[in-house]
């Protein structure tokens, strides 16, 4: 009976995946058609061989490998900073148990729930009178405070419920504050950690309206504006269009798969919690 029930559940999975995956594998095949073969066949064609020149020419025309350098050094620095500014936050508010810890946890919920474009303009202005606009420091400092709002959230909720005794015993055995958060709160809180490393990578990947308020100078912009400027510009074809949809995207694809078992390890860590 319960071999019957599994066969509807799987079969749906299986369409959902394929629902999933097929707006990449679209992509994908058009990125290597020539212009006229897309013009003729249509988006749903095979290509008859690989042709290369609309990767070639978009790579050469947003100078791709520079985008992709400020989008690596900002994600990466981002995932860094704002996961180790919500250990610290959620340290103090969870384990340290702060006064009017309700109310520092609503203003950190307050955060999660503000709309970027209400802060496009006070982190511009700013920005501006500390001179620091059109600077990848400015837009990984703005992000790391916006991720660790999230961040800072859902670890204290985390470590709020971190084991007393465990704490205790390691003061009992002389360790101090700094030394039971290094060597006993971030071993055991690893997996999660390890997921917000990942979310906020990717979250911050993708993230468009502030960096192309904050980022003008064409050295400094990410590939999600770079992709959003050129192609507001009207000047890729469809296949070109399709190459830089792969170009953008994959970074973060094959990221994501490099860390799929620190991403499902906390994911399972936190159900059996």
């Amino acid at each position: 009976m319960k071999a019957v029930t599994r066969y509807p559940v799987l079969a749906a999975l299986v369409a959902a995946a394929l629902f999933m995956v097929a707006p990449f594998v679209i992509v994908a095949l058009n990125a290597v058609k020539s212009p006229a073969e897309y013009s003729a066949h249509g988006p749903l064609s095979l290509p008859d061989g690989l042709y290369l020149d609309g990767l070639k020419d978009f790579w050469e025309r947003v100078d791709f490998g520079r985008k992709l350098l400020n989008s690596v050094l900002i994600s990466g620095s981002v995932a860094v900073l704002a996961v180790v500014l919500s250990v610290l936050n959620a340290y103090a508010i969870g384990i340290g148990r702060i006064k009017g810890r309700p109310w520092v946890l609503a203003f950190f919920v307050l955060a999660n729930m503000l709309p970027q474009e209400a802060l496009v303009y006070p982190i511009y202005y700013l920005l501006k009178e500390v001179g620091l606009y059109d600077t990848r420091l400015s837009v990984i400092l703005v992000f790391t405070v916006i991720q660790s709002a999230f961040g800072t959230y859902l670890l204290s909720s985390v470590l709020g419920a971190f084991p007393k005794e465990v704490i205790e015993a390691a003061r009992i055995d002389g360790a101090n504050k700094w030394q039971v958060l290094w060597r006993v709160v971030v071993p055991v809180s690893r997996p999660t950690i390890g997921v917000l490393l990942v979310f906020f990578f990717i979250w911050t990947w993708n993230e468009f309206l502030l960096p192309l308020v904050m980022l003008i100078s064409n050295d400094n912009q990410t590939v999600s504006v770079a992709l959003g400027v050129l192609q507001g510009q009207r000047l890729m074809d469809a296949t070109m269009t399709n190459a830089a949809a792969l170009l953008g995207v994959l970074p973060a694809f094959l990221f994501f798969l490099i860390f799929q078992r620190t991403l499902a390890r906390g994911i399972a860590v936190g159900a059996v919690k």
